[in-house]
């Protein structure tokens, strides 16, 4: 995705079996991150990042959410152990994935880890990838600190 494009429209369920649409996101900055896999040390030391750094986005008026093609029944387990307080969608057939043109490393074969900032007239603004978890934290909160 290029800087300046719009936030795909998608709907996806939540770890509460809650319908998301996407479009409830327009109005305020939002950070979308796509993980691989609940349970991970990796993965589960990004999703506590964006957890411990959550005071500091709502301060911003920013929404995060999660996705990864996990279950809801894997992310509902993942959040109550966690205690999560912002949604983790469940993409199990990576349609989203593809409406934010992911591929992932190695031509796809392996999951990706790419984080997406949006303005609050849902423009990207930002968007990270790579294997450092804390790195997708660090570049949204500054990015949208430095945009607001």
């Amino acid at each position: 995705m290029q800087l300046g494009t719009p936030l795909p429209s998608f709907q996806l369920i939540d770890q509460e079996g809650v319908l998301f649409n996407s479009k409830s996101l327009l109005g305020q900055p939002s950070v979308l991150f796509f993980y691989p896999k609940n349970f991970t040390p990796i993965c589960t030391k990004e999703v506590c990042g964006f957890r411990d750094s959550y005071h500091l986005f709502k301060d911003l008026n920013a929404s995060i959410i999660g996705i990864s093609t996990d279950n809801t029944e894997s992310h509902k387990e993942f959040s109550k152990k966690h205690q999560l307080p912002f949604p983790l969608l469940s993409d199990p057939n990576k349609e989203t994935q593809r409406l934010f043109c992911i591929k992932g490393p190695l031509f796809g074969l392996l999951p990706a880890r790419e984080t997406f900032i949006f303005d609050a007239d849902g423009l990207l603004i930002a968007h990270h990838k790579g294997i450092d978890a804390l790195s997708h934290i660090q570049k949204a909160y500054k990015t949208l600190k430095q945009t607001l």
